[in-house]
């Protein structure tokens, strides 16, 4: 048996649990801001990606994203298909490591679960749950895995010299950009925006938001796989780069509406948390704070563009992810310490030039362009495949999904 670590490992395992308690959360925050016959659909759509992720993960996943690590390649291979020879395994990523490599592939695992969970939001109240199946699977195969190697596992984008802590680009930009494809192709909403489609439930947004704000620690500082400095500087750049955004757009809501509100608290909070993703373990200081407050100010502003350009993105994944993930992305080539991670460079505000910047400008477009063609394919051909389409009709969505998908209500109002 290789020697590992005990701390280091302890803490990817708890870690992992709090990402994946992550897509639960995310449920709570997407179901509280649909209407009421939609937010079991909304549960389940997440939910649903806890169960069929994990099987293609252990399946093919896994290998297709990790398998030859460091090749600076498009895709991994099939060395770990159904999760062979990781028995008694401590390497990560082709080199030895202070964990299992079952507890690295139980980490990543929960990070391939979110990314398309997250695209629940923009595509509220309107697609079939057998389209939302199939899409999801393909979306998992063919858009996930290739940018998890290029970015995470030492693939192309990477060998460039382009960092992402824990998702920027790999979770965030891509799953927007997937996002954005699919509200195109699926249309607007019945009524929007004329009609007014207030959230259902504003304390399960917020207690989604706490859930999430809870397991982005394992997220982001789960990520230095170990218990260490660079874990320790995550955990807190996670924590501050929230703060600060939350305040960030709460001052913009105030001068533009005259009232702060819980749904702008949440939101806020959330968009802090995207940006910081990729920067966590390569910045410090008060770095996180102007990472932060950018993104809060960017992200509410960046709300008014569905309405600008006529796309119906329900619970502003783009506005948040998107804009987000861009954000932190490029902000990383300014604010990057290569004092604060040996495996990290210096941006241009230390003195490292303007070589990083660009490397993650790159990242950003080239992710974001694969994503939205790739996605847009797949909802395309699914939309002429399917007999039925993508969307359900005018009268189950009128009716809501909950009852028409499902045959379930979420509140039972005629029992004692």
């Amino acid at each position: 048996m290789p020697e590992i670590d005990t701390g280091d490992t302890a803490w990817v395992l708890i870690s992992a649990a709090l990402v994946l308690f992550m897509t639960p959360g995310l449920a709570f925050f997407y179901g509280g801001m649909v209407r009421s016959k939609n937010v079991l659909a909304m549960l389940m759509q997440n939910f649903f990606a806890m169960g069929i992720v994990t099987i293609l993960w252990v399946l093919f996943g896994y290998s297709l994203a990790f398998g030859a690590p460091g090749n600076g390649g498009l895709i991994g291979n099939f060395d770990f298909v159904g999760l062979k020879n990781l028995t008694n395994s401590a390497t990560v990523l082709g080199a030895p490591s202070t964990i299992p490599t079952i507890a690295f592939v139980a980490f990543q695992l929960t990070f391939a679960i979110i990314t398309p969970a997250l695209i629940t939001g923009a595509i509220a109240d309107r697609m079939r749950w057998g389209a939302w199946v199939a899409f999801i699977v393909l979306w998992s195969v063919l858009v996930y895995l290739p940018v998890a190697h290029w970015v995470f596992a030492g693939g192309w984008l990477a060998a460039r010299g382009a960092l992402d802590f824990a998702g920027g680009t790999v979770v965030h930009v891509n799953a927007g950009a997937g996002a954005l494809a699919l509200v195109l192709i699926l249309g607007k909403r019945l009524g929007w925006p004329k009609d007014p489609m207030p959230p259902h439930s504003l304390p399960w947004t917020l207690i989604g938001t706490g859930i999430l704000w809870f397991g982005w620690f394992g997220f982001n500082a789960g990520s230095a796989l170990g218990a260490n400095f660079v874990a320790a500087q995550a955990f807190l750049n996670t924590f501050v780069a929230a703060a600060a955004a939350m305040i960030g757009w709460l001052i913009v809501e105030r001068i533009k509406t005259g009232h702060a509100t819980t749904l702008g608290a949440a939101s806020g909070a959330v968009a802090g948390l995207v940006a910081i993703t990729p920067c966590a373990g390569f910045v410090g200081g008060l770095a996180p704070v102007a990472i932060g407050f950018i993104a809060g100010v960017v992200c509410v502003l960046a709300i008014s563009l569905k309405f600008k350009f006529g796309y119906d993105d329900s619970l502003d994944v783009i506005a948040v992810h998107l804009v987000g993930g861009i954000i932190g992305s490029v902000l990383l080539g300014l604010f990057a310490d290569a004092a604060v991670n040996p495996a990290g460079k210096d941006g241009v505000f230390s003195g490292g030039g303007w070589g990083l910047f660009g490397e993650q400008v790159l990242a950003v477009v080239v992710v974001a362009a694969f994503s939205f063609v790739v996605s847009g394919i797949i909802g395309l051909v699914l939309k002429a495949a399917m007999p039925k389409g993508l969307r359900v009709s005018e009268e189950d969505e009128e009716v809501g999904l909950d009852l028409t998908q499902h045959s379930e209500t979420a509140y039972a109002y005629d029992r004692v």
